[in-house]
């Protein structure tokens, strides 16, 4: 069997190049895939020799821009058309590979994703789908910021492209979709989200689980919360946001004294777990759903643990038919 060949921007995030070059090396060595960087081949090479990263087996394609986090997300298709974001997208189009990622500027990612490898024929936009923890296993935020002004029928597709992707990559049975609202009533919420519920609701082969308020999404109220890209990016931010201030103020708690010096000493490993149970990082990203293609926005902080488990889970979507899945679905006459 063929090797999955996984497109890597090799300047995208804060720590690139020298994270994002130990993460491909990692994922080389233990996933079995074939990695094809994109950006600077002297910076690249050169970062490789500083860091005493082997990247000999890996193909470069070389280009000189780089997309900032300050850059406008347009200008992927304009001034910075040969960034290593833009290349590794077009690489991707035509051929080159079998999935892309990225940990770049998010908005020139959805961008090109949308421009350059276009969307699933019959999906109206494409939707950012992070993994985040809940009180057992994971759920997935869909849209976590993508498009932040939605329709009843967009809402309705992020629902089913998440249910697909939770069921084919991440291994869940019977996915359950929720609908991010104020109550848990059907005549809830304003008319985006009464008229998402009842497309929801009569997709027979969905399991929806109706609406879900913000306080429930922690203790595993749904597997696929669905929900506008505005309202999404706001549950996500704070969800990252209170796991960070929590552990701080245990961190405050147990350093205080002795004592709860002593404590913490009992206790470290089972509060190393539950940083790490709480951690973003450990799901590596989050996929584009919709786009033609597998693409994947590794988290813009990301190490090489995160981006060795980002190109794991770009390998898997690569491998499923979810795609075809998706595109099928949105084939089929709104109900």
């Amino acid at each position: 069997m063929a090797k999955q060949r996984i497109i890597v921007d090799g300047f995208g995030g804060d720590n690139a190049p020298a994270e994002i070059l130990k993460g491909c090396r990692m994922a080389a060595d233990e996933l079995g895939v074939q990695i094809i960087l994109t950006g600077s081949a002297e910076r690249l090479r050169a970062a490789a020799q500083e860091n005493q990263v082997d990247i000999s087996d890996f193909e470069i394609i070389g280009c000189p821009d780089v997309i900032t986090m300050e850059d406008e997300a347009t200008d992927i298709m304009r001034a910075k058309k040969e960034s290593s974001m833009a290349v590794g997208l077009r690489a991707l189009a035509e051929g080159r590979g079998d999935a892309f990622a990225s940990a770049g500027n998010s908005g020139a990612l959805v961008v090109g994703a949308t421009l350059i490898v276009k969307r699933i024929k019959g999906i109206k936009r494409v939707a950012f789908a992070p993994l985040m923890p809940k009180s057992e296993g994971f759920f997935m935020l869909c849209d976590g910021g993508a498009n932040n002004e939605c329709r009843p029928e967009m809402l309705a597709q992020f629902g089913r492209m998440g249910a697909v992707y939770m069921q084919k990559v991440m291994g869940l049975k019977d996915p359950r979709v929720g609908l991010a609202n104020v109550g848990t009533e059907a005549h809830k919420g304003g008319e985006l989200q009464q008229a998402a519920h009842k497309l929801l609701a009569a997709q027979a082969d969905l399991r929806f689980v109706g609406n879900v308020e913000a306080r429930e999404i922690p203790y595993d109220a749904a597997d696929v919360v669905v929900c506008d890209g505005f309202t999404g990016n706001m549950l996500l931010k704070m969800y990252e946001g209170v796991a960070l201030a929590l552990m701080d103020k245990f961190k405050g708690v147990f350093t205080k004294n002795t004592k709860n010096k002593l404590a913490a000493a009992v206790v470290y490993k089972d509060m190393k777990a539950l940083k790490k149970q709480l951690d973003y990082n450990e799901y590596g990203g989050a996929p584009i759903l919709g786009c033609s293609k597998p693409v994947f926005k590794v988290h813009g902080s990301a190490k090489a643990t995160t981006l060795k488990s980002a190109i794991a889970l770009c390998a898997k979507y690569a491998s499923s038919n979810i795609i075809d899945e998706i595109a099928a679905a949105a084939q089929k006459p709104e109900e």
